[in-house]
C-alpha cells in the first residue's frame, strides 16, 4: 500500500505499523516524541480555507466562501486547483483577469448577476463545462458568466496581492497554486506515541521536523541549538499562533536579526519578560524588535501545528551544530574535516584530550571563518558533576552560572582557598542567587565529594563550594546547613581541586552527559 512520511510517498506492506515505516525508510525519529497521522491528502484539505495562487508577477491569496450555497463550487475546486497551475492569463481587462481553461461537471446557467471586486468566480464560457475558467474581478461589474446555478459561482474573495491582480496581463501564467495550511487546518490530524499504530492506504507521517538556520543570527541560533537535547525539544506551552520552548529563559540573548514572524519562523525572544525563549510560529505575526529570527522550519509543520505542552518532537538541523566541547581532539577533528573547516589546536594535542574552549563559539561564525581553534585538557582534568533531582533551583543556578544550560563543557573560578581548611569556594552571583531558597539541606552531616550552593539565609547566597572530608556542622561553602543547598556530587577524582589557587578555572560536566 501507498503512504507518505515525511513527504516521500513509499509502498509499504499491508497492515504495517508505525514502527515497520520508521524502520524500513530510516525516517528519524527519536523515542518519546509525537508523530503526527493524517488519514490523508482530503482529510487535510478538507479544513483549508485559504489558498494561494502564484503568477509571475507575484502571488494572489484567496479565502473560500464558507457558505452552505457556495459548497458545490467549493468542493469543485479543492478538487481541481491544481488543473490551473501553468495555464496562461486568457483575458485581462479593465474589470477582471480570467485564467484557463480546464474541464469541470458543472453545467451553465445564462443569467446575468451583479458582482464586486474581489469576488472568485468559475465561468464556464461559451456555456460550455469544457471550456471553465477562473475570474478574478477587480472592479464591480454586473455580467453573464455562464456560471454554475450556485452562489453565482463566487468560492472565494480575494484577501492579498490585488496590486498583482492589477498588473496581470494575456502574456502572464500561473505557475503554482498551494493551500495555505493554518493552525486551524489541523483540527482533525492525529497526534500519536504508539509505534504500534496499524496504518492504511493513504495515510502520511510526519515523524520530526527540520529548520534551516538564519546566518544573521549566530548567536541566538546557538541558543536555539542549545535547547535541543538528544535530538528533541519539549513543549513547554502551546497557544493558536506558536508553540514556545522555555527551557533556557532568562538567559540574554542580543538583538539580531528581525523578520516579519510568518508561519513556521522560529524565534528567540532577546529582551523584557521571556528573554531567552523560543518560539514557532504557527500563525502569522507582525514584525517586533524584541524576537531574533533564528530560522524557518521547512519539514514537518504538521508536528507543530498539533503539539501540546509537555510533547517532545524530534529535530534536526539542515546544518549540523558545530559544538566540539566535550569532545575528544580526534572526533572533533573527523568532524570538522566532513565540513571542510580547518582543526587548528592550542595546548594540548593529544588525541584524546577533552576539548574545554572553542574560538569561535558559534556555529554559523565557524562556517564563515572555514577554521576553529579547540583548546583540551587531559580526561582526568575534567570536573564531573551528578546533579540531585530536588534542588531544581539551585541545579539550575550551577548550570547557569558555569554555561552548562548551554553548553556540555562549563567552567567555574575559584574564590577562596587556604591550605588545610579541605573546601574549595567558587565565585557566584549575588543578583542571580536572590531566589535561591533552601532545598535539599544536609540533615547530619556533609559528605566528602558533594557540591553545594550557599542560599538566600546567608548574605554570602550564590556561593558554591566542595567539601573534601565529612563535616557533621558545616556546608561545602562554609555555612551552616540550614543555609546550604546540597545540588551533587563530584564523581570524578577531586583530590587535586583542593590544592587550587584563587583565580583558576575549572572546566566541569555533567557526569552523565553525552558529548
Amino acid at each position: 500500500m501507498l503512504i507518505k512520511i515525511n513527504g516521500e510517498e513509499v509502498d509499504v506492506a499491508d497492515a504495517s505499523t508505525i514502527q515497520d515505516v520508521i524502520d524500513e525508510t530510516n525516517a528519524p525519529y527519536t523515542p518519546g516524541s509525537i508523530i503526527c497521522l493524517i488519514k490523508g491528502k482530503k482529510e487535510l484539505e478538507k479544513n483549508i480555507g485559504k489558498y494561494k495562487i502564484k503568477t509571475n508577477k507575484g502571488s494572489i491569496i484567496i479565502e473560500l466562501d464558507e457558505s452552505e450555497e457556495a459548497k458545490p463550487i467549493v468542493d469543485v475546486w479543492k478538487n481541481q486547483y491544481e488543473d490551473f497551475v501553468d495555464l496562461d492569463v486568457r483575458w485581462s481587462t479593465s474589470t477582471e483577469v480570467a485564467v484557463g481553461p480546464i474541464v469541470t461537471d458543472l453545467e451553465p446557467t445564462s443569467d446575468e448577476f451583479k458582482y464586486f471586486e474581489g469576488d472568485v468566480v468559475l465561468s464556464l464560457s461559451s456555456f460550455s463545462n469544457e471550456s471553465t475558467h477562473l475570474i478574478m474581478l477587480k472592479e464591480n461589474t454586473t455580467n453573464v458568466y455562464s456560471v454554475p446555478p450556485y452562489n453565482k459561482g463566487i468560492f472565494a474573495r480575494i484577501i492579498g496581492g490585488k496590486k498583482t491582480l492589477d498588473n496581470l496581463t494575456d502574456d502572464d501564467k500561473v505557475t503554482g497554486i498551494e493551500p495555505i495550511i493554518e493552525r486551524s487546518t489541523s483540527t482533525d490530524i492525529t497526534s500519536v506515541s504508539d509505534l504500534g499504530t496499524v496504518l492504511e492506504e493513504g495515510n502520511e507521517l510526519y515523524t520530526y521536523i527540520s529548520f534551516d538556520i538564519n546566518e544573521d543570527s549566530p548567536t541566538c541560533v546557538e541558543h536555539f541549538f542549545s535547547i535541543i537535547k538528544d535530538g528533541r525539544i519539549k513543549v513547554s506551552y502551546d497557544s493558536d499562533s506558536f508553540v514556545g520552548f522555555y527551557d533556557l529563559a532568562g538567559i540574554d540573548k542580543p538583538k539580531e536579526d528581525t523578520t516579519q514572524r510568518t508561519r513556521g519562523t522560529i524565534t528567540v525572544r532577546n529582551t523584557g519578560v521571556g528573554v531567552g525563549r523560543a518560539y514557532i510560529y504557527r500563525e502569522n505575526r507582525v514584525l517586533t524588535p524584541n524576537h531574533t529570527t533564528v530560522g524557518k522550519i521547512v519539514n514537518g509543520m504538521e508536528i507543530i501545528d498539533i503539539a501540546k505542552e509537555n510533547d517532545f518532537i524530534t529535530v534536526q538541523a539542515e546544518q549540523q551544530r558545530l559544538m566540539l566541547l566535550n569532545k575528544t581532539q580526534k572526533e572533533a577533528s573527523e568532524l570538522l574535516s566532513q565540513v571542510g573547516v580547518e582543526h587548528m589546536i592550542d595546548g594540548i594535542i593529544d588525541d584524546d584530550a577533552i576539548i574545554v574552549e572553542q574560538t569561535p563559539q558559534h556555529t554559523i561564525d565557524i562556517l564563515k571563518e572555514g577554521q576553529v581553534i579547540t583548546k583540551a585538557i587531559k580526561k582526568e582534568d575534567l570536573c564531573t558533576v551528578k546533579f540531585v533531582d530536588n534542588a531544581p533551583r539551585s541545579v539550575r543556578y550551577f548550570k547557569y552560572i558555569s554555561g552548562l544550560l548551554e553548553n556540555p563543557i562549563g567552567k567555574i573560578k575559584v574564590h577562596f582557598a587556604v591550605p588545610g581548611m579541605h573546601i574549595v569556594i567558587f565565585e557566584g552571583d549575588k543578583k542571580l542567587a536572590k531566589g535561591l531558597v533552601p532545598e535539599n539541606n544536609p540533615v547530619e552531616k556533609v559528605v566528602r565529594g558533594q557540591i553545594g550552593i550557599t542560599n538566600m539565609a546567608s548574605k554570602s547566597a550564590g556561593l558554591i563550594g566542595i567539601r573534601f572530608e565529612d563535616n557533621f556542622d558545616f556546608g561545602p561553602t562554609a555555612e551552616t546547613f540550614e543555609a546550604t543547598n546540597i545540588i551533587g556530587d563530584i564523581t570524578s577524582d577531586y583530590d587535586h581541586l583542593e590544592e587550587l589557587k584563587e583565580g583558576v578555572e575549572v572546566y566541569v560536566t555533567e557526569s552523565d552527559n553525552e558529548s
